[in-house]
């Protein structure tokens, strides 16, 4: 069976009955909610018992936000599908939802967010939909409004299921560009089904105490530092924010140039004015 994302939109994909389907499988309900806790895990807020605002990017019903709420914090949902949140709605979800394109941004206050959570979500943003759909663009301006909403020092944790290596490298590399530091964290890296990859980012500088976490193996224990390179289940990115361009100041042409110039047209044989007192003089600011 083909991917979800190139069969239809998410918003039509996930229609009321691709909805209902979803959340009444006992099967995509544990899977979901092994995920949702690995993500909080990987989210390593403070356990100081105070609740924290979470975001929960394409909350679909309310699944993954069942788990941030019986772990004791509020949040906010935003999805696509309508189909989704009426479901959500039906399961009297705890959380603020919201029916938002995160690829148009997520228009948040700035630093009012303690941590992100995505479940299978940001890998809708690399297909184009609709002809006025730009990957690159959209990834630019989720990056950028989720950077700008999350606190300082605040962690996301996007949990995806990228179609090939160029997408999940396209998804990091604007992730840096918006500012995070962080990389990727995989679990059961040698195991086709199990296999999980989690983007961790974190708000700010990178630092010692935010080191990215190991990802687990088969045994579900962290894996050894003598992993293959080719099976490692940290990628640590760098932060690239492109530089600004530097203005280059044009330099202006004088008269040797443009005496040059027309000598070189001469011998092309084309007509050039005479030399005169004003050839390559230069004017003044003012008549």
């Amino acid at each position: 069976m083909p991917r979800p994302e190139v069969q239809a939109p998410p918003e039509i994909f996930y229609g009321e009955t691709e909805a209902r389907k979803y959340t009444t499988s006992s099967r995509i309900i544990e899977i979901q909610n092994r995920i949702s806790e690995r993500a909080l895990e990987l989210l390593a807020l403070p356990d100081d018992g105070v609740p924290r605002l979470l975001l929960d990017i394409g909350c679909g019903s309310g699944l993954s936000g069942e788990t941030i709420s019986e772990n004791g914090h509020h949040w906010i949902g935003f999805d696509i599908s309508q189909a989704m949140l009426d479901v959500a709605v039906e399961r009297e979800a705890e959380g603020d939802l919201v029916l938002a394109d995160m690829g148009q941004g997520l228009g948040l206050r700035p630093g009012c967010i303690d941590g992100a959570i995505s479940i299978s979500a940001v890998q809708w943003l690399c297909y184009a939909d609709k002809s006025s759909h730009e990957p690159r663009l959209r990834l630019k301006a989720f990056f950028g409004t989720l950077y700008r909403s999350l606190a300082r020092g605040a962690r996301a944790v996007l949990q995806l299921y990228a179609e090939n290596m160029d997408q999940s490298e396209m998804i990091m590399s604007y992730a840096m560009r918006s500012g995070f530091a962080g990389g990727m964290v995989v679990d059961w890296p040698h195991s086709a089904k199990a296999r999980k990859a989690y983007i961790v980012l974190t708000c700010g500088p990178p630092t010692v105490s935010g080191a990215l976490p190991k990802g687990k193996g088969e045994d579900g224990e962290s894996c050894s530092e003598s992993d293959e390179e080719d099976s490692r289940t940290v990628h640590i990115s760098d932060r690239n924010r492109p530089r600004k361009k530097q203005k280059t100041s044009k330099k202006a042409k004088g008269k040797e140039w443009i005496f040059k110039n027309k000598e070189k047209r001469v011998r092309r044989g084309k007509d050039v004015p005479h030399d005169s007192k004003y050839t390559g003089r230069k004017r003044k600011s003012t008549f």
